[in-house]
């Protein structure tokens, strides 16, 4: 008897305007870069990550799969943004950080 197969894409989403079209779990704002970044980096069980989200368990491994499948990818998106934040505080520095003058 063949294992039953469960289809992951339901679970994840891909939606021009939201979140700049990265791919998130399914009815949530949730990249699936976050989710690796949550796993993978801070250590956290795909338990945790659920429970602390209001995920299903599902979601977070189908997110994670995700993530494994499309790593180049998600990862050069990720370093792209990084980029762009750090031109942007260059480029726009916060004047919150700026010394007052009195």
């Amino acid at each position: 008897m063949a294992a039953p197969t469960v289809d992951l894409d339901k679970f994840i989403e891909l939606t021009p305007g939201v979140l700049g079209g990265k791919p998130r779990v399914a009815g949530h704002r949730i990249r699936v870069i976050d989710v690796a970044i949550w796993h993978e980096k801070l250590g956290l069980s795909a338990d945790s990550i659920a429970s602390k989200h209001d995920l299903l368990l599902a979601e977070v491994y189908a997110a994670l799969a995700y993530y494994y499948d499309h790593r180049e990818q998600l990862e050069a998106d990720l370093q792209a943004d990084d980029a762009f934040v750090a031109e942007m505080k260059k480029k726009y520095p916060s004047k919150w950080l700026r010394p007052v003058h009195k």
